[in-house]
């Protein structure tokens, strides 16, 4: 379908372009930004006037709960949920049940996930099979099947020679091994190790938990080339480390949540469930780091974190409620805030979950990387077309995700959230319309 944008606020972070113009979208692609010629026969036109028009979100880091745990979410759900959010390509971690060690469940979720239209899947491949931290994966064959990287998830790997190994295998072969940086004994706290930790009487988990898993990684990075990307940092040590690993040349990116953003262990109030995350809310000053982190792109992107939980398991005790929140439909406004907090152009505050993602995920992004993240004529139309001025308060029964927890709640923190996405474009097609409740 022909779809013209007519009177938006284009902005694309990657060529740096922020100007009124129109946008012309037909066969999945965008044919023309500016003027539109009087022979472009649209089919549909949206009047974007007083919104912007950016790149589609890109989320390096989703939990659709599929397969295995439908109960807390699944992928029609959650990749509505994306679709609202304005995130056109995420990242979904292999420790689903079961995980994602062969070829065939990798392929089944991508075709299910094309059949829905709703949002681009780009899968991890397990680094062990079953996530046992014992035996290799076959790489070859999961990049064969759409994997754009290996992870462990949240499943520990104990054995640094099964790393080594790893990161031998994919250094060869040119893939990227995906960790997140928590020492498996260290990391047995529910809250991170603190004041606030000792006063509710909760287990810590020790800043050093992350260090000495960046510290091990480095080392095998050193020995063996292998591009490290590192999932949810936390803490300010974690940051400071990255940062001199990047000056002395080690081919490393990371991330950082939303929740972390945004946060602290001060939120954890009186035992409040829906504060519970993993990895655990830092202290004041390593939320600070963070931020600062990622605007002066140490971090190199932002991410939802997304990681639906059910009501059964999530109210319980603190220590015993299910770790994760509800993160898609939440990206954009909570990136919009951290930017205006931090002085930040539009741009750059768009960069961080758009144009930088894609150059985390380099080649692996698959044959449209080098349009994804971007606005270009002749590129893939993923459009997120959403209005800066708005705030608004989280409505859970709204929320599409499965997931109704977040600690983002009105209740919790009194944080009015900017911005709202108005219509999401998946490779041309209109993914979510909010006049239409799509």
């Amino acid at each position: 379908m022909n779809i013209l944008i007519r009177g938006g606020r284009v902005v694309d972070p990657a060529s740096g372009r922020d100007e009124a113009a129109d946008v012309a979208v037909a066969s999945g692609r965008i044919v023309a930004i500016g003027a539109v010629g009087a022979e472009f026969a649209a089919a549909r036109t949206i009047d974007a006037h007083g919104l912007v028009v950016a790149p589609g979100l890109v989320d390096l880091s989703a939990r659709l709960r599929e397969p295995g745990a439908e109960h807390q979410g699944f992928l029609e759900s959650e990749l509505a949920a994306a679709a609202a959010g304005g995130v056109t390509s995420l990242v979904c971690p292999p420790d689903t049940e079961p995980p994602l060690d062969e070829p065939g469940l990798v392929e089944m979720l991508k075709f299910r996930a094309r059949k829905l239209s709703r949002c681009r899947l780009l899968p991890l491949g397990a680094l062990t099979r079953g996530l046992a931290g014992q035996v290799l994966t076959e790489m070859a064959e999961l990049t064969e099947a759409g994997c754009v990287g290996f992870s462990q998830g949240d499943a520990p790997l104990p054995d640094n020679q099964v790393l080594l190994r790893a990161m031998q295998y994919a250094a060869t072969f040119g893939y990227a091994v995906w960790l997140r940086p928590q020492d498996p004994q260290l990391g047995r706290g529910v809250a991170a190790s603190g004041a606030v930790a000792t006063r509710l009487g909760l287990a810590g988990v020790p800043a050093a938990a992350e260090t000495i898993a960046l510290h091990t990684a480095f080392e095998l990075a050193r020995a063996t080339g292998a591009r490290v990307h590192f999932c949810q940092l936390s803490s300010a040590a974690g940051v400071a480390l990255l940062r001199a690993a990047k000056a002395q040349g080690l081919p490393v990116t990371a991330d950082v949540s939303i929740n972390s953003l945004h946060l602290s262990d001060v939120d954890i109030g009186y035992f409040n469930p829906d504060m519970r995350l993993q990895p655990p809310l830092r202290q004041p000053a390593d939320r600070d780091a963070l931020r600062a982190g990622l605007a002066d792109g140490t971090i190199d992107a932002l991410v939802s974190d997304h990681n639906p939980v059910a009501d059964d398991a999530k109210t319980l005790p603190f220590g015993e409620a299910e770790p994760g929140a509800t993160g898609l439909e939440l990206l954009l406004s909570l990136a919009l805030k951290w930017g205006a907090d931090s002085g930040l152009p539009l741009a750059a505050t768009l960069a961080r979950v758009t144009c930088d993602p894609v150059r985390v995920l380099g080649g692996a992004a698959g044959s449209l990387a080098a349009s994804a993240g971007r606005l270009v004529e002749g590129g893939v139309a993923d459009l997120c077309l959403f209005d800066p001025e708005p705030t608004w308060r989280i409505d859970r029964a709204a929320l599409r995700s499965q997931g109704k927890h977040t600690p983002f709640a009105f209740e919790h923190t009194g944080m009015a959230l900017p911005g709202r996405v108005r219509a999401t474009l998946m490779a041309g097609g209109i993914a979510f319309d909010a006049q239409g409740g799509g």
